[in-house]
């Protein structure tokens, strides 16, 4: 399949300017949505609560375990019917506690109660995990941090390695993949929770993968094109690597598809931020860090052409 893309001439930095109106085009959709709902819809980890898994003796649906919790005063209930082997009539309720800190860890006798009003002896309750609300908040903090720090480490690292202006690209490129994945999670109005940010992490790294892959077979192609325009030396490195690239992004994406349709619900958001941001991560490679290369690449020559024009002009009064 390589040998398909071995001698590809395309000239993706000539669509820079559609890539940029697509990629604006998705922030925006995002930003709209994420409007419109009022905020991102985050799980229990971070707003605090108790999760609470049970397992019923025969077919329930979710709406009849809604309104038996609803009846039986677990108001502040979402259900989640789990599927997959084995996940036969198995439930996840996440019940969000009050303001105080204590309630989370009431959480399971609430729902408890709750149920056994409802389906006494006809269920069984597997596990239950309480986080409070300060701790939920504690951890949605640092999560943030740890994306940020992440994306702190990708910039040094690639500066280092390449220019500054390298590193700027690919984290500007996997802030975007952020952005447009955080957009489909408010479009769809799925939940943000520890696996989401873990899959997010994981996004950065893979998307960061691809970038340095193409800005290597810059750096290679400079030593001997040094006097080439920046947008052929780019073109060119990407279209030496769009086999690798495409190849690495079929077979991951192939993997997370699995997950997201066979991986049951516990993983569904994990995985859904990954069959997003593979595609996205793919995408950036090519159409956002490699278009700033270009255009910084540009100004840097404009900036130099015009002190060395303005002392050709001075010189050429002062010889008048």
């Amino acid at each position: 399949m390589v040998q398909l893309f071995k001698n590809i001439k395309v000239d993706w930095l000539g669509k820079r300017k559609l890539f940029l109106a697509v990629s604006g085009a998705l922030i925006l959709i995002g930003a709209i949505s994420l409007i419109g709902h009022g905020a991102f819809r985050y799980g229990v980890d971070f707003k605090g609560g108790t999760l609470v898994y049970v397992k019923f003796n025969e077919p329930v649906t979710v709406d009849t375990v809604r309104q038996t919790l609803r009846d039986n005063g677990a108001l502040n209930s979402q259900i989640q019917e789990l599927r997959g082997a084995g996940l036969e009539n198995n439930f996840l309720i996440e019940f969000e506690g009050e303001a105080d800190a204590t309630d989370a860890s009431l959480g399971r006798e609430v729902i408890n109660n709750a149920l056994e009003k409802g389906f006494s002896g006809k269920y069984e309750l597997l596990k239950a995990e309480s986080v409070g609300p300060k701790v939920g908040a504690d951890l949605r903090r640092q999560a943030i941090f740890a994306t940020l720090y992440a994306l702190g480490g990708i910039l040094i690292y690639i500066a280092f390695r390449f220019e500054w202006i390298y590193g700027a690209a690919a984290v500007f490129a996997v802030f975007h993949d952020a952005l447009v994945t955080l957009g489909f999670f408010s479009l769809f109005d799925r939940e943000i929770n520890l696996t989401v940010i873990a899959a997010l992490l994981t996004l950065v790294g893979y998307s960061v993968n691809d970038t340095i892959v193409i800005f290597d077979r810059v750096r290679e192609n400079l030593k001997v094109r040094r006097r080439d325009d920046m947008e052929a030396v780019l073109n060119e490195a990407i279209n030496q690597t769009f086999g690798r690239t495409i190849l690495t992004a079929i077979s991951t994406f192939v993997a997370v598809l699995a997950l997201f349709v066979f991986g049951g619900e516990i993983i569904n958001n994990f995985a859904f931020t990954l069959v997003i941001g593979v595609i996205v991560g793919a995408y950036s490679t090519v159409a956002i860090a490699s278009p700033l290369v270009l255009i910084y690449s540009r100004w840097r020559s404009q900036a130099a052409v015009q002190p060395l024009a303005s002392t050709k002009v001075a010189r050429s009064v002062k010889a008048k």
